[in-house]
């Protein structure tokens, strides 16, 4: 029986980087993964795919344009899921190429294969040429995550469809149904309404993106009602039939009906579990799939830890990275820092939002005394030159010790321009460090010095 000093299960951010990690300190390590090809969703059905498909509709409808050329300007006039789908593909194979190379330059072993545990240290490796059973003191569980289903909402996979199938859409909607007010809803929502699909957003809680800055979502759903969309917030779809001759219908519990061409299901999401035997190595998973670990990633196995999306919130591909290299390095006995408080968030809608720290109602809740400044793209050199007159950026500050309290962007290459707060953040810097602070001109990062002038002027006006 082959041995191995680490084998991990999936080869998603959290897969990949807990290998490499392995592999850094010397040890045998093994990647088990089951699709053809690696990368898991991250790469191939979910953050990669989406992302570029959005860099693709905003290419081809010329969106960031249209406040100089008109809202009729578009770089291609009839956009065909084959365009999208053309510049989605060439990035998915370029990004699984360099993740083959990384791990190739690691000597880490791809085995490929459906794993699962037969106990705490031994695991079998399914694929079509056999079983092979492996040996190993240290097992990273990092198998990620799939779309949930529901009874109410029987999929197609040409009508009626999850986020894993978007690609397979045979054609873009006139009218589509979205079913879901989470990221990836609101972020499809956003793509679609922007290709000038008519979009209708059913989401069961009141506002969208909870966890985010009321301020902030509430300048998200502007534009989004601003691009035709219909949002019907405390609704939830009882069920979805087909319609004869084409086209779909989602009864509501409150006796609505709302028809369109397609609908996309995207609420939550379910832990790939169901093939570990989990039970074999004496772990358990809730009902969503999701393994409970300790604050080292370790499960109630002490050998065996999991990370990424397996193990619940945030679910985010770079915490999934981060979560990876932790686990592996607690394993192996390493010492490694690492804060969450300091994870920054990255939504892409369209307008993109990017966010870290604390919103206003933690604080409010918290009763912490806090100021808040805030710059609008509209009055930066920069965001005229590059179309963006909708965007800003929020600092929210201690109105005592002036630190830094929270970050809150939304507009184009919010993600990007985060980091500049993030690092501030990180380092214990106060609102001063932006006023004192010369940036290039002209660029978005002098959005920080103008909000914190917007801020500190607060504190000084009687």
């Amino acid at each position: 029986m082959q041995t191995y000093d680490l084998m991990v299960i999936g080869s998603g951010p959290a897969g990949q980087r807990a290998a490499i990690q392995g592999a850094k300190f010397g040890k045998k390590v093994a990647l088990v993964e089951k699709r053809e090809v690696i990368g898991g969703a991250c790469i191939n059905t979910g953050t990669i795919p989406s992302k570029t498909m959005r860099e693709a509709v905003l290419h081809f409808s010329g969106f960031y344009y249209q406040s100089m050329y008109g809202i009729n300007y578009r770089v291609k006039e009839k956009v065909t899921m084959a365009d999208l789908s053309f510049r989605v593909q060439h990035v998915i194979k370029t990004e699984v190429d360099v993740t083959q190379a990384q791990l190739s330059r690691n000597n880490i072993e791809v085995l490929s294969g459906t794993a699962s545990f037969l106990d705490a240290t031994h695991l079998r490796v399914t694929n079509s040429r056999g079983i092979t059973d492996y040996e190993t003191p240290i097992t990273v569980i990092a198998t990620g995550t799939k779309p949930a289903v529901s009874t109410a909402v029987p999929l197609n996979n040409t009508t009626i469809i999850n986020s894993d199938q978007i690609m397979d859409m045979p054609e873009i909607p006139k009218t589509l149904i979205v079913v879901g007010g989470g990221v990836i809803g609101v972020e499809y929502t956003c793509m679609f309404a922007t290709l000038g699909v008519r979009v209708i957003l059913v989401e069961k809680r009141p506002r969208l993106l909870e966890f985010a800055d009321a301020e902030i979502v509430e300048a998200l759903s502007y534009h989004l009602r601003d691009h035709r969309v219909t949002m019907r917030l405390n609704e939830e779809v009882e069920s979805v039939e087909e319609v004869a001759g084409g086209g779909v219908v989602a009864n509501l519990q409150s006796r609505k009906k709302i028809s369109g061409e397609a609908l996309l299901y995207a609420v939550g999401r379910q832990g790939n579990v169901d093939d570990l035997n989990l039970a074999a190595a004496g772990i358990e998973a809730d009902s969503r799939g999701r393994i409970a670990v300790d604050p080292e990633f370790r499960t109630k196995q002490s050998n065996i830890y999991a990370a990424g999306d397996v193990i619940g919130f945030p679910s985010l591909a770079s915490v999934s990275m981060e979560q990876g290299r932790i686990a592996a390095a607690h394993a192996f006995g390493v010492k490694v820092h690492s804060n969450p408080a300091l994870y920054p968030y990255g939504i892409y809608t369209i307008p993109e939002i990017s966010f870290i720290g604390k919103t206003e109602e933690q604080l409010t809740d918290e009763d912490v005394p806090y100021e808040v400044g805030v710059a609008y793209y509209r009055e930066i050199a920069r965001g005229q030159i590059r179309g963006d007159t909708t965007g800003r950026l929020k600092i929210i500050f201690h109105r005592e010790s002036k630190c830094l309290l929270g970050i809150h962007i939304i507009g184009e290459g919010a993600s990007e321009l985060l980091h500049i707060g993030q690092a501030v953040l990180a380092l214990g810097g106060t609102v001063d460090y932006f006023v004192d602070t010369v940036f290039n001109y002209p660029t978005l990062a002098e959005c920080y010095k103008a909000a914190a002038f917007n801020g500190i002027n607060k504190l000084t006006r009687f």
